[in-house]
This record gives structure tokens, C-alpha cells and sequence, in this order.
């Protein structure tokens, strides 16, 4: 075997061997789009009730589209909860006290 067919062979067997350790690239699966939900309606009205209501119906909204996880969701729907006892009690400014004291801790306007 002549030096310069000597030589491509070991070239040819080189590359060959560094092709057999290339990896593949995977391709990810596709992603599909959710479908969109109903959008949420927000309880009317003034006071403590509807406001507590509207905020808790956001924070559900947000825990089902994966916006918020569940654990954070529950807790911030304990605050709501007594927000919502002092309503019922009829001490709305307390109740909006939480309310508002709630909304900041988790970040919500």
C-alpha cells in the first residue's frame, strides 16, 4: 500500500470513527396549547362580601391555569377565609383590613 493511500485510509477510518460518536440531536415533542378556559366572572357588587369573592375567584383562576401553584393558593385562600369571617361578622373594616393585608403578602393590586 502506497504512503498517500496509507494515509487517506487513516483518515477515512478517523472520521469515521468520530462520526460514530456523535450524538443525535432529539427533537422535543411538540407542545400543544391548552384551550382557553371560560373567562372568570367576577362577583358585583360593593363592600367586603364582593370584594373578598372577587379576589378569591381571581386566585382560584390563577391556581387552575398554573399561574399560581395550589400550596400558595391554599394559603392565601385561608387569609380570604378570615377575611370573609370578619365580614360575616360584621366587622368590614377589619375584613378589608385582611383583604388588603392578603393581596400584598401574595403580590396581587
Amino acid at each position: 500500500m502506497s504512503k498517500p493511500t496509507f494515509r487517506l485510509t487513516l483518515v477515512l477510518l478517523a472520521a469515521a470513527g468520530l462520526g460514530a460518536c456523535q450524538q443525535k440531536a432529539v427533537t422535543p415533542p411538540p407542545v400543544v396549547a391548552a384551550a382557553p378556559s371560560a373567562p372568570v366572572v367576577l362577583p358585583q357588587g360593593s363592600g367586603c362580601g364582593p370584594a373578598i369573592a372577587r379576589t378569591q375567584a381571581v386566585v382560584e383562576s390563577d391556581v387552575a391555569t398554573g399561574n399560581l401553584n395550589k400550596p400558595v393558593g391554599d394559603r392565601f385562600g385561608a387569609d380570604l377565609a378570615h377575611a370573609s369571617s370578619a365580614c360575616a361578622a360584621g366587622r368590614e373594616g377589619e375584613a378589608l383590613g385582611l383583604l388588603a393585608a392578603a393581596k400584598k403578602r401574595y403580590g396581587y393590586p
